[in-house]
């Protein structure tokens, strides 16, 4: 009878070419009871606007199916069923416009669906716009906000609290007699499964767990290239899961099992160790900073004891994993949604001596980015040029570091 959905985009307007990236669907019957739901992240091909809002990462939608490998399976939880949504004439904008953006012509007309925040001035006239304020109103419990499946649920309880409400028949007895009648083209449906967002504290599993254990070893692996991306992932101490793919596809097209993986992580471990005892004193710093490259790695703080003892004889001279740093007249690039504004970041970076580019070219030195995950054009450009890509957090220290030199 009813399909209620929700929607996380990137942003408010098609025009500007924000995209979808969550989709749930909630059907619900005639006398108000849910009977099936559906919800994915979908993989929008660009940044992903306000994070702090949405809440969805880069890592979760750069592995989630794009819109049009299941634009199938949702014309088929939508098909013969009066659309509902919370501010329906968003929603259905943005489903129109991804449909059409795959060449579909899809039947989804706002007007011909129910908004349970336009009927709320019907049924709960004291009740403010959002959904949040509606359904306080209607005595149902709270949800969580900005999730596609939290909300659709929110909806759908609405949808019911009104249908309970309105009596039998529903004064949009109607609209499902109108739906039934729509016409959708045929759509292949793609075997894609769908991809939820992670959970609050889940956290993926380290790369390594994702490399074979094959024998034998080699003995002395050649990991030049694999060290090099290695170098550039630990820039800003943090492997995003872009990088954390591109290291495990270095050491396949190596031919480099587990252990063989496993040994280059020490060697640059103790390569790294070698460094902080140069001057022949351990700072807690350093300390940390070992540690911290060492969890990173798949290490415990047993291996940075090793790395320490062993001493600087046995460090490989010609690598100095630690000495990337910028120089005045760098040209830096920034993008995501920050905080503070980007265009604060890009002053303090002009006063410190850098240039500040719009775009990245192959003259970038950096991509500064809210999330380093990010699938925007810029950080396709970076990764195309080799351009490290670093969290804002690891940009300060950096920047910190080049005003140091300064004096």
């Amino acid at each position: 009878m009813y399909a209620v959905i929700d929607l996380e985009t990137t942003g408010l307007r098609t025009s500007w070419h924000d995209r979808i990236v969550e989709v749930a669907v909630v059907h619900v019957d005639e006398n108000g009871r849910i009977t099936d739901e559906w919800c994915s992240l979908v993989n929008p091909d660009r940044d992903l606007g306000p994070q702090l809002i949405h809440g969805i990462s880069a890592a979760e939608a750069r592995r989630a199916p794009r819109f049009d490998q299941v634009a199938g399976h949702l014309a088929g939880m939508l098909r013969g069923r009066v659309l509902v949504a919370h501010n329906l004439i968003f929603d259905a904008r943005f489903l129109h416009a991804e449909y059409q953006r795959a060449g579909i012509h899809a039947p989804l007309d706002h007007a011909a669906g129910l908004c349970t925040m336009r009927l709320a001035s019907h049924f709960l006239p004291a009740a403010g716009r959002s959904l949040h304020d509606c359904c306080r109103s209607a005595g149902l419990p709270p949800h969580e906000a900005h999730s596609a499946l939290h909300d659709a649920r929110a909806a759908a309880q609405l949808l019911t609290y009104y249908l309970r409400a309105a009596g039998s028949p529903p004064p949009w007895a109607a609209a499902a007699t109108a739906a039934a009648g729509l016409t959708w083209p045929a759509i292949p449906t793609h075997p894609v499964a769908a991809v939820q967002r992670r959970g609050t504290g889940q956290r993926e599993q380290h790369f390594l767990a994702r490399l074979v254990d094959r024998l034998p070893r080699l003995h002395e692996p050649q990991g030049d290239a694999y060290m090099d991306l290695l170098d550039q992932a630990l820039l800003d101490r943090h492997i995003s899961a872009t990088e954390a793919d591109a290291l495990v596809a270095a050491a396949e097209a190596l031919g480099l099992a587990r252990v063989d993986v496993e040994h280059l992580h020490r060697t640059y471990l103790a390569s790294l160790a070698g460094i902080a005892l140069e001057d022949g004193v351990l700072t807690r710093d350093e300390r940390h900073d070992l540690d911290q490259v060492a969890g990173l790695l798949g290490l415990q703080q047993s291996d940075v004891d090793k790395a320490l003892a062993a001493g600087v004889t046995e460090i490989p001279r010609q690598r100095r994993p630690d000495a990337w740093a910028l120089q005045p007249g760098d040209i830096v690039v920034f993008t995501g949604a920050m905080e503070p504004p980007r265009w604060e970041w890009e002053e303090e970076a002009g006063a410190a001596g850098l240039q500040v580019g719009n775009t990245v070219t192959k003259k970038t030195r950096l991509l500064v980015a809210a999330d380093p995950d990010t699938m925007s054009g810029k950080a396709k450009k970076a990764h195309q040029y080799g351009i490290p890509i670093v969290h804002p957090t690891a940009y300060q220290k950096l920047l910190a570091g080049l005003t140091a030199a300064a004096f």
